[in-house]
């Protein structure tokens, strides 16, 4: 179950007073995900959904973090972007 600091933050997210860049973006999606999800599957999206492809490539990179990892990098992300 995720930490309320987590929580929280999740929520504090929805209202940055700047849009993050498209890497952070992608940061916070991946570290989100294995937040709450752990490790990406072993099926990466094909074809021309790049969206998809750039989510999951980020998603991988976090392979090996555990949920509590992910969570505290997520907390101090969003405090560094506020």
């Amino acid at each position: 179950m995720p930490s309320s600091q987590f929580l929280e933050a999740v929520d504090r997210s929805k209202d940055l007073s700047e849009r993050p860049s498209n890497d952070v973006l992608l940061k916070l999606y991946a570290l989100y995900k294995q937040a709450t999800d752990g490790d990406a599957g072993n099926d990466r999206p094909s074809g021309f959904d790049f969206k998809a492809i750039a989510k999951y490539d980020a998603w991988v990179k976090q392979r090996g973090k555990t949920n509590q990892e992910a969570e505290n990098e997520y907390i101090a992300l969003i405090a560094s972007l506020s």
